[in-house]
């Protein structure tokens, strides 16, 4: 099989030419692409497209507007990132509080907790491989005090085993969702954590986490979230505690950010009442006013939802 030849700067600024780009400055557009890689900014100029077989530009299509389509989904990943750690610090802590002031500081190792023990061998794992790796003053410390602390997923028994407040820590915000997902569904402690963050199922709540946890893969990989068609987006919820979604969504707006972006406003508003994510938001917008917000799913009159009114 015979690959593609790798093109040069100026012959990459010469093929979008060659299919209808236009340039305000070429200077500045090869600076861009030194910078930014021609298919890192390829999935911001594909609705631009009018002939996307042979990959043909519709007319007044700016190399620029592509940039300013880039920085945009480049801010928000950021104002994205101030909700998710709203949202995973809450998590981190309700977890190890209700579960550690019934069951203990190693709740963490009963099994029977869990739903699952196949699943709950498999996080159990990943928290401790995680804590190995960690290099937290917190970490350090325990590891100095217990040697054996590198042996803990290989052999547990008689061995030193951190407290939940220090083990889930360092747990990853995937892995947090995961166990409390496998978390035996009639402990009342899962209701309650549920309960804290303004929904009144488990259920709910896990189904959130998991789209927000994949969100979160996507902001922390730099990767773009502008016009993504959402694999996981959030259940609906019927009864809210809190200000949320009145109108039906159509199943476009259901499959983009808008969703998963409201439920992180909800479960933000629900912990942290004077968190600033939907003004960050709401700044962004104003500031990128050229920016197509239905492509994220911010249509069909968003603005009069009630949580974002």
């Amino acid at each position: 099989m015979t690959n593609k030849p790798s093109c040069n700067i100026n012959e990459q600024i010469e093929l979008l030419k060659s299919r209808g780009m236009l340039f305000r400055n070429e200077t500045t557009a090869k600076t861009v692409l030194k910078n930014i890689s021609y298919y890192r900014l390829k999935g911001y100029w594909w609705d631009m497209q009018s002939d996307k077989t042979k990959h043909l530009f519709s007319p007044n299509s700016y190399f620029e507007d592509v940039v300013e389509k880039y920085e945009f989904d480049r801010e928000l990943r950021l104002v994205l990132f101030y909700a998710i750690e709203i949202i995973e610090i809450a998590l981190r802590t309700k977890m190890i509080y209700h579960l550690s002031q019934t069951y203990g500081g190693l709740w963490y190792l009963t099994p029977n907790l869990f739903d699952d023990k196949h699943l709950f061998e498999q996080h159990l794992n990943e928290l401790q491989n995680e804590f190995v790796r960690s290099g937290e003053i917190f970490v350090k410390d325990f590891k100095r005090k217990h040697p054996d602390t590198n042996t803990l997923f290989t052999t547990r028994e008689n061995l030193a085993q951190p407290d939940a407040w220090l083990i889930m820590e360092v747990a990853t915000f995937g892995n947090l969702s995961k166990m409390y997902k496998n978390l035996k569904h009639q402990l009342p402690q899962k209701s309650a954590i549920a309960n804290e963050f303004g929904l009144n199922l488990h259920n709910e709540l896990s189904s959130w986490l998991e789209s927000i946890s994949y969100l979160r893969n996507i902001v922390a990989h730099h990767s773009r979230v502008w016009s993504r068609t959402m694999v996981k987006t959030p259940m609906t919820i019927t009864h809210p505690n809190y200000p949320w979604l009145q109108m039906p969504l159509t199943k476009f707006q259901a499959k983009r950010p808008f969703y998963v972006i409201s439920a992180m406003l909800y479960l933000c508003n629900a912990v942290q009442n004077d968190n600033l994510f939907k003004i960050k938001l709401l700044d962004l917008f104003s500031k990128y006013p050229n920016i197509p917000l239905h492509k994220l799913g911010f249509n069909n009159q968003w603005e009069k939802q009630q949580i974002w009114e």
